[in-house]
């Protein structure tokens, strides 16, 4: 398992985002984090296996109903574990 950290750039704070973020993730038994940052993007922090990358990637396009995803970076971090998925403030 590795931690990866993603920023999603687009229609993703006002909209639901992180809300819907965290209950996919919950869900699919992903554990890890959503955040708002100050540029307007969100950061996403999970740790997948490499099967479990592109349903993750489909959540994060995916979004809510209301948000529009223009772009997501990804990036291998170092390892961090979490006990479940939350929304950080």
């Amino acid at each position: 398992m590795k931690t990866y950290r993603f920023i999603v750039t687009g229609k993703v704070q006002g909209v639901w985002y992180r809300k819907s973020i965290k209950e996919k993730a919950s869900r699919e038994g992903i554990k890890g984090y959503v955040k708002n940052l100050e540029d307007g993007s969100v950061e996403v922090v999970a740790n997948l296996e490499q099967e479990e990358m592109e349903n993750f990637l489909k959540i994060l396009k995916e979004g809510s109903p209301y948000s529009r995803v223009d772009n997501i970076e990804i990036g291998e971090i170092m390892p961090t574990y979490f006990e479940s998925f939350e929304v950080k403030y």
